[in-house]
């Protein structure tokens, strides 16, 4: 079953690899808004990464990532 997965996914992997080479080897410019929307879209991932990684370690540090302390 591993061999028959690994193989669905490198043909999977190889057919994206295909399609991007395709996209890079044409010659059409971007537009603008394109430009503007990818910078956009840059700017907000950077910006959730930044605020994941910051409650990550206020979690870490007050202590909310131990395992509950149970009491008998």
């Amino acid at each position: 079953m591993r061999i028959a997965i690994s193989i669905g996914l490198l043909a999977l992997l190889a057919a994206v690899g295909a399609y991007a080479y395709e996209g890079l080897t044409v010659d059409a410019p971007v537009p603008t808004y394109g430009i503007v929307l990818f910078t956009i879209g840059i700017v907000v991932l950077a910006a959730v990464c930044a605020g994941l990684m910051g409650l990550l370690f206020y979690s870490s540090r007050r202590g909310y990532d131990e395992p509950p302390h149970i009491k008998r």
